[in-house]
């Protein structure tokens, strides 16, 4: 997705991924929604969205997965529906857990 396609909120969910990156930092889905200033109603839903759009720009590129560090506050891994994305691009899934930790080591 271009910069120029992009709305405002979009950006600042791009902005705080990168800093998570960064610093190596998980977020949660409400926070990065609030962070974001996503817009009423449905927020995680438009979060979510977006976050799989990035996963497939990120696979695409070749580029460790940066939805990776965005996690359920309850479950403390991505929600169901990454992992179900990332199967369909022919990621193993089997072990959720060990899953995403090799998505923060190649992240992070």
């Amino acid at each position: 997705m271009a910069m120029t396609e992009l709305t405002d909120w979009q950006r600042k969910v791009e902005m705080a991924l990168d800093s998570c990156v960064k610093a190596a930092h998980l977020v949660t889905y409400q926070e990065l929604a609030q962070t974001a200033d996503i817009p009423a109603p449905h927020r995680i839903h438009k979060l979510t969205l977006f976050l799989e759009e990035l996963i497939k720009a990120d696979i695409a590129a070749n580029r460790p997965i940066r939805a990776a560090c965005v996690i359920s506050k309850i479950r403390g891994l991505p929600a169901p529906g990454f992992f179900h994305l990332l199967e369909r691009f022919d990621f193993d899934c089997e072990n959720n857990k060990a899953t995403h930790q090799k998505l923060l080591a190649e992240l992070f």
